[in-house]
């Protein structure tokens, strides 16, 4: 059985965890309103420019239109690009990325296909190591940045279109967190590269009946645009882990605060029966040197 001393020892040492997760939880909450502002005002541009695309690739022809939308017509080499966080104390976070980026990995490989990763951020490539360390490939560091923003995705999506065109990979698909609340970010995978030409009618594309005339023509636009919504994915997914993050941290350590202040309420009562059964003990020891007299 602890000794009194051992007791106050770790009730301190838990009060001490308990203030620090209290804090941590404190800074999460207050970053979290802006990359949730950040990360969902992102959005409605991604979807116009998919409706504009959408469009436009539709009146592109096969033989005309750019690589980054034709693709090279294989599927055998996949690039996995998962984003995680460069920081930890954030719940299953991680684990959840890492967790759908593995069983895509598997489905392909099931499928004969060779498998690639491009590691986004450092807390997702130890546990891909462990199963797929031959299959690590090209890692992009963002601990060096305190927010990774648009300059690093753009840096990111230069690397990945440039791999693309020196023949590195076929398909790369795109693996991130997709911010819905605190409580809840769900993991996401979608192409990347080629472009995924979207199918039947996208909201905010023109209808099939309107004439529309572009200058310059269909494919200067897209090879324009195609570039610049590979960059736009990109970044979105670093708006929606960095949401993700924050709010997964505070969630976590919320549930920190209150089991730190469950184990202090459980040795506290712990600490109290200790110190009250060895005062009584002293007092029928006094009792009994009494009598003995």
């Amino acid at each position: 059985m602890a000794s009194l001393k051992e007791l106050k020892g770790r009730i301190n040492s838990v009060k001490s965890t308990q203030k620090i997760t209290k804090a941590k939880q404190m800074v999460a909450a207050a970053k979290l309103r802006k990359a949730q502002a950040a990360a969902e005002a992102a959005r409605p541009y991604a979807e116009r420019l998919s409706a504009v695309m959408a469009s436009l690739a539709g009146k592109v022809s096969g033989d005309s239109a750019p690589k980054l939308l034709a693709g090279t017509g294989s599927s055998q080499r996949h690039l996995l690009v998962v984003v995680n966080t460069d920081k930890g104390l954030c719940g299953g976070l991680n684990a959840n990325i890492v967790k759908a980026a593995k069983a895509k990995a598997r489905a392909l490989i099931a499928e004969g296909k060779d498998v690639e990763f491009y590691l986004v951020g450092k807390k997702g490539r130890a546990p891909i190591k462990r199963d797929f360390a031959e299959q690590i490939g090209p890692q992009f560091d963002t601990s060096t940045v305190r927010t990774p923003g648009f300059e690093e995705a753009e840096a990111i999506a230069d690397e990945l279109i440039a791999l693309f065109e020196s023949g590195k990979f076929d398909i790369a698909h795109l693996i991130y967190p997709t911010f819905q609340s605190a409580l809840v970010q769900n993991p996401t995978i979608q192409q990347l590269i080629p472009v995924p030409a979207p199918e039947g009618k996208v909201e905010g594309s023109t209808g099939g009946d309107a004439v529309v005339e572009y200058e310059p023509d269909e494919e200067a636009i897209l090879e324009e645009l195609l570039p610049r919504y590979v960059k736009t994915q990109v970044f979105g997914a670093l708006l929606e882990i960095a949401a993700s993050e924050q709010g997964a941290s505070m969630t976590a350590m919320d549930n920190a605060t209150r089991n730190a202040g469950d184990l202090i309420n459980k040795l506290t009562i712990q600490y109290n029966r200790s110190r009250q059964a060895a005062i009584t003990t002293e007092l029928i020891e006094i009792i009994a040197g009494a009598e003995a007299l």
